[in-house]
């Protein structure tokens, strides 16, 4: 006999169960188990093997195809981000904390594409029209040609965009999206999928772009299934911190530009503003230098960006001492601190650190490994390094100093912004930079001995 093909998975956190019962083992949900039938029940000879498919054409990798044409939004950070421009029929979802300004930049970009000639569709499932019109109108876009709608329901906005066939539709949020042919409620795992299933495969279908708004959970990762992340062309996320004015939208997934890659935005009363030089932005509350304070060049994407790292270290009055790290890795903190002491003789036992990136960005480059360390240090010894110098380099494991890459466009940033000198590892390709001051190591060792007097 057969074996029958049928699982069962969770709706609400999509786990899966060899049989149906009561409730999920994973997440606890009562009553959220639904049987997920497979191609076929039966042996593949009755199944997909009793009708003969089409013969699909295939192409050999020579094959010469013109590269898709790209819609600018005259929003020149968005379209970086998106690697030049708005690609037909792509599929982009764009995530970020509650209030941090997603339905403001999505707006404002329908906006400028219409304006641009875009047809475009703008669906809220989260506002009535009333409200969206009353944000158009705060940023001045009330005359904007946008086609605005306010539903929830899947089936009714799928068959609007068949009949009013637009160019770009944005969809506020995945999340909201009600599909009345999957038994479970909206914002859940199976809901989720079968709403961005049917949306991306829509955009492939009819050439349309479309852009997918989604929430995150507390860890700051798009909520619902991780399959959407695979089905869309790009993955943005909006980030920023709600005591700061800047925002960053960062590209994680780009099937038509650069991962990584990232536009800089200052909130402001009249919605977003692009920043054209966020390094210029990130260091301009920077005053006279004082210890613990580190300008690191970084790279984020194709741009070279120059921020302040802020380290504090003082005495715990605990008997563990602790480790706060504000936009950085907090393990790749404990390492730096652990090959100062093992290498350098460094001791941290019984001392608070404290490391801050300013201006509320997040960096994950391991070149700022030494501008850590040298924060770090500084604040330690009390002692302020030179205002005028930036420093930036990955720290191996051996305490060796690895170069990093795009060290000239590094050295050029920063010396665009009157930096006059810098330390970074040997090895590096600094070729053509002229006017700053490069200090190179090649271990921890001498550079603690160097800038600190100590080692």
């Amino acid at each position: 006999m057969a074996k029958s093909s049928s699982s069962f998975s969770c709706t609400e956190c999509g786990a899966k169960h060899s049989k149906w019962s009561g409730r999920c083992d994973a997440c606890g949900a009562w009553n959220s188990i639904v049987e997920d039938k497979g191609i076929s029940s039966g042996p593949p000879s009755k199944s997909l093997g009793a009708r003969r498919g089409s013969s699909i054409e295939l192409t050999d990798l020579a094959t010469q195809e013109t590269p898709p044409s790209r819609a600018q939004s005259g929003i020149a950070e968005l379209d970086r981000v998106l690697g030049g421009g708005l690609v037909p029929a792509s599929a982009i979802l764009v995530g970020g904390d509650p209030g941090i300004g997603k339905s403001t930049l999505l707006l404002q970009a329908a906006a400028q594409f219409a304006k641009s000639g875009l047809k475009t569709i703008y669906v809220s499932g989260e506002e009535a029209s009333a409200q969206v019109r009353m944000r158009a109108q705060r940023l001045d876009l009330a005359e904007a040609p946008v086609k605005l709608a306010a539903e929830t329901n899947l089936r009714d906005i799928l068959t609007t965009l068949e009949a009013e066939r637009p160019q770009l539709a944005i969809i506020d949020s995945i999340q909201t999206m009600w599909a009345d042919n999957v038994e479970s409620a909206p914002g859940s795992v199976s809901q989720v999928r079968a709403a961005a299933h049917e949306l991306t495969s829509f955009a492939k279908r009819r050439g349309v772009a479309v852009i997918l708004v989604g929430h995150v959970t507390k860890e700051g990762q798009i909520a619902g299934p991780r399959v959407v992340e695979h089905m869309v062309d790009t993955v943005l996320y909006f980030e920023g911190e709600r005591g700061h004015q800047f925002r960053i939208l960062r590209a994680v997934k780009n099937r038509f530009g650069p991962a990584d890659e990232i536009g800089v935005f200052e909130m402001t009363g009249g919605g977003l503003a692009e920043v054209t030089n966020p390094s210029a932005l990130f260091l301009s509350e920077r005053g006279q230098p004082s210890p613990g304070s580190v300008v690191f060049a970084g790279i984020e994407g194709t741009r070279p960006v120059l921020v302040e790292l802020q380290a504090l270290v003082a005495p715990s009055p605990h008997s563990q001492a602790r480790r706060t790290v504000v936009g950085w890795d907090s393990g790749r903190l404990a390492m730096i601190l652990a090959v100062l002491e093992a290498r350098c003789g460094i001791p941290f036992a019984g001392l608070d650190v404290y490391l801050n990136v300013a201006g509320g960005m997040k960096i994950s480059e391991p070149a700022a490994d030494l501008a850590v360390a040298a924060a770090i240090l500084s604040a330690r010894e009390d002692v302020a390094l030179p205002a005028e110098t930036v420093v930036f380099g990955e720290i191996s494991l051996s305490g060796a100093l690895r170069p990093a890459s795009q060290t000239e466009n590094r050295l050029k940033e920063a010396q665009k912004l009157g930096f006059t000198s810098a330390i970074a590892p040997r090895g590096g390709k600094a070729v053509g930079v002229t006017g700053i001051a490069l200090n190179t190591m090649s271990d921890l060792t001498g550079f603690v001995g160097e800038i600190f007097g100590a080692g």
